[in-house]
């Protein structure tokens, strides 16, 4: 598919998806939305993928609503609203539920709807000298309603409360010190640790695992501690069962490399 807001390519199984309007920081609208939300369905469903990794051009990795996106939307009815608040929660939620790995490499400034975009990935890996972070809505009269459930997932709800509450724009460095960002290294070398990272994975571990494992993040929160484990139990058991576990059985007990 044609795109004209991002970039999306597929190479050893990684599919790389770059935010492609540096020219308006990244700025989200409603087709970069959408544009996003089908890369990232596109990449769910290729069983060429097993990672994905997003970034973006320029100076900026996503610095909130675009401005004129924002003039359209000051003059919608509630159902219009409603509609376009919906495109964002399936693309937030395409992202943190779908069954491969989102590592998010960002450098400049990750704001509102961006700093959204970044907190629902897996893996976070910042540019030290120039990574800032913000959930700056309550500064335009507007409020970071979508990204809160999965805001208080990562960093806890008394963080989560200060994040949103200020509306403040923090350092990568403080960003990392409370669990949004997991790691931050000199942006000279972010994309190498990334690809690299995103390497490791598709050579050292199983499609279904990783699968799996991310069902079980997205399905455990809200559960009883016996409905939790009832379920994780009945997971673990299932497993077992899979091709790839009997495979790497198999491997291990032979101590032969796997070929995943």
């Amino acid at each position: 598919m044609d795109f004209t807001r991002i970039k999306s390519q597929t190479e050893h199984r990684v599919c790389t998806i770059t935010l492609s309007r540096s020219e308006k920081h990244n700025a989200l609208d409603d087709l970069m939305v959408s544009e996003l939300t089908t890369a990232f369905q596109s990449a769910s469903r290729d069983p060429d993928v097993k990672v994905v990794l997003l970034k973006a051009e320029g100076d900026s990795f996503c610095a909130g609503a675009d401005l004129a996106y924002l003039q359209k939307i000051s003059k919608f009815d509630f159902v219009q609203n409603q509609e376009d608040s919906n495109s964002l929660m399936r693309l937030f939620l395409q992202i943190y539920t779908g069954r491969k790995p989102v590592i998010a490499l960002v450098q400049g400034n990750a704001l509102a709807g961006g700093c959204g975009l970044a907190t629902v990935c897996d893996i976070v890996i910042a540019s030290r000298e120039t990574a800032r972070f913000g959930y700056t809505e309550a500064r335009i009269g507007f409020v970071p309603a979508i990204v809160l459930f999965f805001l208080i997932r990562r960093v806890g709800e008394g963080r989560a409360r200060e994040l949103t509450l200020r509306g403040n724009v923090i350092s990568a460095e403080e960003a990392f010190r409370i669990g949004l960002v997991n790691t931050v290294i000199p942006e000279t070398e972010i994309e190498e640790y990334g690809n690299r990272l995103a390497n490791d994975i598709v050579k050292q571990c199983s499609s279904s695992s990783l699968g799996l494992i991310k069902e079980l993040f997205s399905r455990i929160h809200g559960m009883s501690v016996n409905d939790a484990l009832s379920y994780a139990s009945n997971l673990n058991a299932l497993t077992r069962m899979t091709d790839d576990c009997k495979k790497g059985i198999e491997a291990f007990l032979k101590k032969e490399p796997i070929q995943w």
